[in-house]
C-alpha cells in the first residue's frame, strides 16, 4: 500500500512528520474554515472544476480571499505533483483545507487564508455500488439550521459528527439529517436520493443539504435517464416509507444503496444502473 510521506502548504511540499500547524490555527480555535473531498483515479481529479467552483464559493460566503492559485485553477497541478510526489496511482481521497490565517478572536485580522492539501489511498479506483445494502435511520438529535452556511462545507462539522456517534452507537450504515422544519436533508456525509415509479427525488439546497458535487453528476444522469426530477420539493419521513428505491452521494464513494429503514425494505435497480453511467461520466 502505498505510503503518504508527503503534504501540500501553500505551494511547498513537506514531509508529514515534520509538519505542524499553530495552535492559534483559526480551524482550530473557531472552525474557521472549509474543505474539499475529492476522489482521484491516478493522477486525474474526478469532478476538478466542480469541487473549485463550490470552494470558491463558500470561499465568498466567508469573504475569504481567493489565492490566485485557487481561482486560476493552477492548484490542480501542485495536486497532481503530490499524488507523484507520493506515489498514488490508483485509488485517493484528496482533502482540500482552505482556512483564515491567524490573527485575532472572533473577528479575524484580516482575510488572508492558507491552504493545505493531504492524500490518502483508498480502494476504490473507480466508483463501486456496494455489494450489501446499508440499513439507516433518522438522527432527531439535533436540527441543522437552514441558511447562508447551510450548503458549504465548513470546518465547523459538530452536527455530523454528532450524527456519526449516533450511527455507530446504532449500528447503521448511514443516519439522515433533519433541518429545522423537520424536513429531510441529507445523511452524515452524502446527498440522499429517492426513487419513486419514474420519479426520482432529493432535498432542494433552500431546505439546507450540502450542495454536493456528486449530488450534480445524479442530477445530471437522472435527467438523460427519463425519470422525472424532482429537486424543488421538501422531503419527510413520509417519502421515505414510499419509496422504492434510496441511496446515499459522495465524492468518493459514488452511490450506496439503502436497504432498509425501520421495517421497509428497498431495491437497487436504479442506483446499478446509475453506477455505470456516473463511471462514464468521471472516466471517460
Amino acid at each position: 500500500m502505498p505510503v503518504n510521506s508527503f503534504i501540500l502548504y501553500n505551494g511547498e511540499y513537506h514531509f508529514c512528520d515534520d509538519f505542524g500547524l499553530s495552535y492559534k490555527n483559526r480551524p482550530f480555535c473557531y472552525g474557521d474554515g472549509l474543505f474539499e473531498t475529492m476522489h482521484a483515479n491516478g493522477t486525474e481529479i474526478q469532478f476538478f472544476d466542480d469541487h473549485l467552483t463550490r470552494l470558491q464559493y463558500g470561499m465568498d460566503i466567508l469573504k475569504m480571499k481567493i489565492p490566485s492559485k485557487i481561482e486560476s485553477g493552477q492548484i490542480e497541478k501542485e495536486i497532481i505533483k503530490l499524488l507523484h510526489k507520493n506515489k498514488l496511482y490508483q485509488g485517493v481521497r484528496i482533502r482540500l483545507s482552505v482556512f483564515r490565517n491567524e490573527g485575532g478572536k472572533y473577528t479575524p485580522t484580516d482575510n488572508s487564508v492558507s491552504y493545505l492539501v493531504e492524500t490518502e489511498y483508498i480502494k476504490n479506483a473507480h466508483y463501486e455500488l456496494n455489494k450489501k445494502g446499508i440499513v439507516i435511520d433518522i438522527f432527531n438529535d439535533i436540527k441543522k439550521p437552514i441558511n447562508p452556511f447551510a450548503n458549504i462545507k465548513s470546518s465547523n462539522s459538530l452536527l455530523f459528527v454528532m450524527a456519526g456517534i449516533y450511527a455507530k452507537e446504532k449500528n447503521l450504515g448511514d443516519c439522515i439529517l433533519l433541518n429545522g422544519k423537520s424536513n429531510i436533508i441529507e445523511g452524515i456525509s452524502s446527498n440522499i436520493f429517492l426513487i419513486k415509479g419514474d420519479a426520482i427525488s432529493t432535498p432542494p439546497l433552500k431546505d439546507g443539504p450540502v450542495a454536493g458535487v456528486m449530488r450534480k453528476q445524479i442530477l445530471k444522469i437522472a435527467d438523460s435517464h427519463s425519470l422525472n426530477v424532482k429537486f424543488e420539493t421538501s422531503l419527510n419521513e413520509t417519502d421515505l416509507l414510499n419509496a422504492d428505491e434510496i441511496f446515499f452521494t459522495n465524492s468518493i464513494s459514488g452511490i450506496r444503496w439503502v436497504l432498509a429503514y425501520k421495517n421497509k425494505r428497498y431495491f437497487n435497480h436504479i442506483a446499478r444502473q446509475f453506477i455505470d453511467k456516473l463511471n462514464f461520466l468521471a472516466f471517460k
